[in-house]
């Protein structure tokens, strides 16, 4: 069954056959799925495709196309840095059943598709999601579009509301780097639960206000990923992550 779908600004897309088959890395704030290795080769890849991109100091979510095919070639999604608060998490629907399936743009037109604001987390961060509000949460999702290994695409209403990222720890990288192969280890999965609770809304909040309890918790993660030895890889990652935490309020 064919399925249309609308984003930001009336610009639509139809789900093809033939999601991407290219290793999502989760960089902490944002996933990329995309072949490029270093700044430069993501460049070209701009300039060789259309779609959605950022512009200066707008980051919005980047999703481009092959001007020939159509077809979607890459993405890249921003995390929210507002969780939902405890009372909410309760609402987030369950999540339909990934159907795994590319895009093809209706038309060759460059199109601007607003980040997520929204952050729910599965227990454990086995999952994370991201919706454009919490009104999404008013009504069930229709469908999930997996557009490439463990990254897929939100749906309600035939419009695409969000995307979901599935085992995150597991593609947690630096930069352009492809995500270690090795699974990761337990200590690194709780470690990742709390450098998420550090960035986000409401322990973020108590950072900046200096609250000596979130400072504490703050300089331990910042410890613990420094001495983490079995998952040397993805600790660098999550280092990166609160790195601007830890230098503007690690030495209150």
């Amino acid at each position: 069954m064919t399925m249309k779908l609308s984003f930001d600004g009336d610009w639509g897309a139809t789900v093809t056959d033939g999601p991407l088959s290219i290793a999502p890395r989760f960089a902490g704030n944002s996933v990329h799925v995309a072949h490029y290795a270093n700044v430069r080769e993501r460049e070209r890849f701009l300039v060789a495709t259309f779609g959605s991109q950022e512009w200066l100091w707008d980051a919005p979510d980047t999703l481009r196309f092959d001007p020939d095919s159509r077809k979607l070639v890459g993405a890249e999604l921003q995390m929210p840095y507002v969780s939902a608060r405890h009372e909410t998490s309760v609402r987030v629907p369950v999540l339909p059943p990934v159907r795994p399936g590319g895009l093809r743009a209706d038309e060759v037109k460059d199109f601007r598709h607003e980040m997520c604001a929204v952050l729910c987390r599965a227990p454990g961060e086995a999952a994370l999601t991201c919706l454009r509000d919490l009104d999404v949460l008013d009504e069930p999702l229709e469908a999930r579009i997996g557009i490439a290994p463990d990254v897929a695409l939100l749906i309600q209403q035939e419009t695409v509301v969000g995307w979901s990222l599935t085992d995150p720890v597991r593609y947690l990288t630096r930069g352009f780097a492809a995500p270690d192969p090795n699974p990761p280890s337990p200590a690194t999965r709780r470690l990742l639960t709390e450098c998420l609770d550090l960035i986000t809304t409401p322990l973020v909040d108590d950072l900046v206000d200096g609250v000596p309890a979130a400072l504490a918790r703050l300089r331990a993660a910042d410890e613990a990923l420094r001495n983490q030895q079995e998952d040397p890889h993805r600790a660098d990652a999550l280092l990166d992550l609160i790195a601007i935490m830890v230098q503007d309020y690690g030495n209150w």
